[in-house]
């Protein structure tokens, strides 16, 4: 990380010109932003940039969008997961397409009148949000082919194929995505701000409390920024004994360039890769 808490990594024999065969994934939480760029046809991570700590994320993304060389090139596909206060996940036998600006009217927050609508068959919910209009004409404006997601969909993306009773932590410096799964349903979801350890403390305790999780018998899984030892990691481990860390659900993608990094510190910015 350098001043700015940012890092970036390339690939040596990265050639900006194939660029129109790669893929590019963009994540934009609540305090941090960050990309990565995928050769679809050898399958491996070209590049990958990240900034943590951020004040104003949508505003950096935007700097950054019209001053980093990589962005400025075309990509095949982009797809792009954004952070939104106004998200609603319905369950598939419930949601009517007809009915699709009602659910705009439970949005708390004013942003784009665009809705986007996306649906998950592993878990038979559909997902109706909007975004803020700024970051979502910058994005569309800059790649015409952006897809976007909200930010509950790279969590998802790594919670597949879980049949137990299982917590999906997801942390940057600031903050964390948390998930609860049972029997691969999807049971609980929120995002909170995070300023320190005792923080995450009370936040652990209330989803456990309210949800009635027994910690005996759910696991935790955990990606993001955190580190076996650290306070966060010796806080669940205080109440919970399988602790795992989430991996980047593409195994055979090939990434080099992050080998110095803990395999989960990107693992939810290249679950995007698989959501559809």
């Amino acid at each position: 990380m350098n001043s700015k808490n940012s890092i970036l990594l390339v690939d040596p024999a990265f050639d900006p010109n194939t660029t129109d065969a790669c893929r590019l994934l963009i994540k934009l939480s609540a305090d941090n932003f960050s990309y990565a760029i995928i050769d679809v046809a050898s399958n491996q991570l070209k590049v990958l940039y990240d900034q943590q700590e951020c004040e104003n994320p949508s505003l950096d993304l935007a700097d950054k969008l019209d001053s980093d060389e990589y962005l400025a090139l075309s990509f095949q596909e982009v797809k792009a997961s954004i952070f939104t206060l106004n998200t609603l996940l319905v369950p598939n036998d419930l949601y009517d397409s007809q009915q699709l600006t009602d659910y705009g009217k439970y949005f708390t927050v004013q942003q784009s009148n665009i809705l986007h609508v996306q649906s998950d068959a592993d878990y038979n919910l559909t997902s109706v949000f909007n975004l803020a209009t700024f970051i979502e004409k910058k994005l569309t404006n800059k790649f015409s082919n952006c897809k976007f997601y909200n930010h509950i969909s790279p969590l998802l993306a790594l919670a597949k194929n879980t049949s137990d009773k299982t917590i999906f932590l997801d942390f940057t410096v600031g903050s964390v995505n948390a998930a609860y799964l049972e029997n691969g349903n999807l049971i609980f979801q929120n995002y909170f701000e995070i300023s320190n350890a005792e923080e995450f403390n009370y936040y652990l305790l209330f989803m456990v409390n309210q949800l009635n999780i027994e910690a005996a018998v759910a696991s935790i899984s955990v990606s993001g920024v955190i580190h076996e030892g650290d306070k966060i990691y010796q806080i669940i481990g205080k109440y919970f004994t399988s602790i795992s860390f989430a991996i980047p659900v593409n195994q055979t993608l090939e990434k080099q360039i992050t080998n110095d990094l803990p395999a989960n510190y990107y693992s939810s910015l290249l679950a995007i890769d698989i959501c559809e």
